[in-house]
Formats: C-alpha cells, sequence, structure tokens
C-alpha cells in the first residue's frame, strides 16, 4: 500500500510568514498557439513537504545538492507523539531509534492546512541532540519546522545538522498507522541551495 504523505502545493499554501509563497504563471500556451504549455515558478524552497540542508541554519554547512541519498530512501518508523509544545525523549521511550535509525514524528498538530499554524509540536533540544547521538538518519514531522516557531535559535536545527540527521518537514502523516514502511523522499538536485520541495511516499513493508 502506498501512502503520499505530500501536501498539494498551490498558491494557497501557507508558508513560513515573511516567506515567498508559490505563484505559477504561463510562459507558453497551448491555448495560445504556441507548440507547448510551459510554466515559470516562483516560490520558497521550504514548501509543503520539504527537506532542510545545513546550509540553512549552519554558515558553510552544506548545500542541498551535496547531501547524501541514503537518508531520504529506506525503512523509516513511524511514531505518533503528543501535541503541543515539545515532543520529548520521554515520547519515544522504548522504541529502538538504530532500527530503523530513520524517523517520521506523527504529531497530528497541524489541523488546517489553509492557513500557517504558528502552534505546533517540534523537537526539544534533547531529543534533537539523543536522535543525534543514536545515529539516526533523518528525522521528519508533520509540522512546518523541527524548532518551535518564533525560536531564533533553533536548537534543534542545530543539534540535528551538528549530529549529521536529516531534516524533513511539512508532511501529511493523518492516517498513516505507527508502523515501519519503506519512505522515499529525494531531495532535489538544487546547486548552492538552502532547502528542496520533495515528493514524499511511503510503501508498506510485506
Amino acid at each position: 500500500m502506498l501512502y503520499d504523505i505530500s501536501p498539494t502545493v498551490r498558491p494557497e499554501t501557507p508558508v513560513w510568514p515573511g516567506d515567498t509563497p508559490f505563484s505559477a504563471r504561463p510562459a507558453a500556451s497551448l491555448a495560445a498557439g504556441d507548440p507547448a504549455s510551459v510554466a515559470t515558478v516562483t516560490t520558497t524552497l521550504h514548501l509543503g513537504a520539504h527537506v532542510d540542508a545545513p546550509c540553512h541554519v549552519a554558515a558553510g554547512g552544506a548545500a542541498i545538492e551535496a547531501l547524501p541519498l541514503e537518508p531520504f530512501l529506506g525503512a523509516f518508523r513511524v511514531v505518533k507523539v503528543p501535541a503541543p509544545p515539545l515532543a520529548a525523549p520521554r515520547h519515544l521511550a522504548g522504541i529502538d531509534l538504530a532500527a530503523p535509525g530513520r524517523l517520521l514524528l506523527r504529531t497530528e498538530s497541524v489541523r488546517d492546512r489553509r492557513a500557517f499554524p504558528e502552534r505546533f509540536t517540534a523537537l526539544s533540544p534533547e531529543l534533537a541532540a539523543l536522535l543525534a547521538a543514536r545515529g539516526v538518519l533523518l528525522v521528519g514531522l508533520d509540522t512546518p519546522s523541527v524548532d518551535p516557531f518564533g525560536s531564533t535559535e533553533l536548537p534543534a536545527h542545530h543539534a540535528l545538522v551538528r549530529g549529521g540527521v536529516a531534516i524533513l518537514e511539512g508532511l501529511v502523516l493523518d492516517g498513516v498507522p505507527e508502523g515501519v514502511y519503506e519512505l522515499i523522499a529525494l531531495p532535489l538536485k538544487l546547486a548552492g541551495m538552502d532547502a528542496s520541495p520533495v515528493r514524499a511516499v511511503l510503501r508498506s513493508l510485506e
């Protein structure tokens, strides 16, 4: 069974306040008599389901095209964690973080996807540090960020980047049962960029 865990991207898709929303315009159109339809898109790269590159928060950090692909393809564990404000180590007690080494957190804290949520579940600095220490390859959330809205120090981002943990944000995990799946969520090879949208899909392992 396949689960599409990416939100649909459209002009109404909410983005981080002050960031560039998605817009598209035709550069050529079949309706206008052109031989093909071609669209031009303007958008933040932190849109919908997306991967953060280390250079998003760390000076001198790797850009998105330099990231290894291993974290974004393979077995993942989906775990439900409580509502806001922060997911903490106690919420993952008893879970073997090293098997399979990739983690998606279903917080269900974003109810209205038509507006940007200023209150959502983020990672506590302690949990981010624990994931890094346990060698987790990737952590993903169904929220806009691994840090709370209004955070300027971004401790979870920094702890994950220091530990080499890839960051996947903006997923839609509604209705996905807890368990182990295969995830496919490859970032685009965008030279020098700080993020990339992805089409994230879960596949049941049978």
